[in-house]
Order: C-alpha cells, then sequence, then structure tokens
C-alpha cells in the first residue's frame, strides 16, 4: 500500500535521476552555469516534483495531468543532454547512463498516466 509520492517507484527512479544530472553537471563549465546547467538541473527536478504535486492533489484528473507535465519535462532533459553530449559537455558513458534512467522514468510516467487515465474513463462509464 502506498502511504505517500515517496513510495512511488517512479518517483524514486526520477529522483535518483535528478540527483545523478546534478552531480553530472557541476563537471559542465562555469560558463554553463546559467545556461544547459540551469537548464537541465531544472528539467531534471521537475519531474519527480511534478508527480509529487500531482500525487498529492485531490482529483484524479490533476493527478494525471501532472504526471503529463513530468513526461514533458523528461523530453526537455533528453534534449538538453544531446546536445551536451553533442558539445563535448558530457561523455558518452556519463550521457548513456543519463538517457537510460530518463527512458526508464519514461516508460513507468507513460504507463502510470494511460492506466489512470483508463481508471479515470472506466469510473466515469459506471
Amino acid at each position: 500500500m502506498l502511504r505517500n509520492y515517496k513510495d512511488l517507484k517512479v518517483w524514486q527512479k526520477a529522483y535518483n535521476l535528478c540527483l545523478k544530472a546534478y552531480k553530472i553537471t557541476t563537471k559542465f563549465p562555469s560558463e554553463e552555469r546559467y545556461g544547459l546547467t540551469s537548464q537541465i538541473r531544472r528539467a531534471s527536478i521537475s519531474i519527480p516534483s511534478n508527480i509529487a504535486e500531482g500525487y498529492s492533489r485531490k482529483h484524479l484528473q490533476e493527478y494525471i495531468h501532472f504526471l503529463w507535465i513530468a513526461y514533458g519535462s523528461g523530453a526537455e532533459l533528453e534534449t538538453q543532454l544531446m546536445l551536451s553530449k553533442d558539445i563535448g559537455y558530457l561523455n558518452e558513458e556519463d550521457f548513456n547512463d543519463l538517457i537510460l534512467d530518463y527512458r526508464e522514468v519514461e516508460r513507468m510516467l507513460s504507463a502510470l498516466a494511460k492506466s489512470l487515465e483508463a481508471k479515470k474513463l472506466k469510473s466515469s462509464k459506471s
């Protein structure tokens, strides 16, 4: 039984992805502090934050909405990581590690949101 959002596997994985993103961006050039470093950190923290906020809302539709916002933040993060690799700020190993974690979170978010949408649809037909 889930007691709160921290019990959600997708939140735990998204939180760990955020931690990795923060650690890896410490290696970025200092001139990127307000550029890619900031953007990657903001996008990565947005994922578990929106999962938590949605879970804490009263209505299922709001929860679903916040899950899709988290999903969108993941797409932002993926784009920023690709750019970071292509301009040489991220090595291949760090990039692959982050992308694999991101893709797992992406799959889990999509599955959870779709499952909740199906549950909402089923309950509205009852």
